[in-house]
């Protein structure tokens, strides 16, 4: 398919059918584990599991490569589902602490496992030299839009 990306359109088309496929492989791995979770709220759910006692809205929202509002209503939806609790944090009345609950410890603990797997299929066969080349080429491709 690389060989004629100028005939499909250009490599925006490509990249998002590669994305289409990740994310549909996730989806039908959360599915088959009885999860109803999008791809959005898995990775917040993560980002805080990493984050830990430190986890705040803000902090997701400036790792989260979606806009301010995208990510509230994400992390609304998470909160409602029981998945997170949302405080403020002790002596800072601005900042917005975010936590997993036990229900939201238990999907990410049901659901890591899967997505580590994916995470391994997608660099299949791929010399990691290569994956650090494709990565470069990834990033000066964005540095190019933010430039112009």
């Amino acid at each position: 398919m690389l060989n004629r990306i100028d005939e499909i359109q250009g490599m925006g088309l490509h990249l998002d059918l590669v994305l289409r496929k990740i994310q549909k492989a996730y989806l039908l791995a959360f599915d088959k584990l009885g999860v109803d979770v999008t791809i959005e709220q898995w990775v917040i759910l993560y980002q805080i599991h990493q984050l830990g006692k430190k986890a705040s809205q803000s902090n997701i929202v400036k790792s989260n490569f979606r806009n301010r509002a995208t990510t509230s209503r994400v992390i609304g939806g998470l909160e409602r589902k029981g998945w997170i609790t949302k405080t403020r944090f002790e002596g800072d009345q601005k900042r917005f602490k975010l936590a997993l609950t036990p229900d939201g410890q238990h999907l990410l603990d049901l659901t890591l496992p899967s997505a580590i797997q994916l995470r391994k299929l997608a660099v299949k066969n791929i010399d990691p030299s290569e994956f650090e080349i494709f990565l470069k080429v990834l990033d000066q491709m964005g540095d190019n839009y933010e430039e112009s």
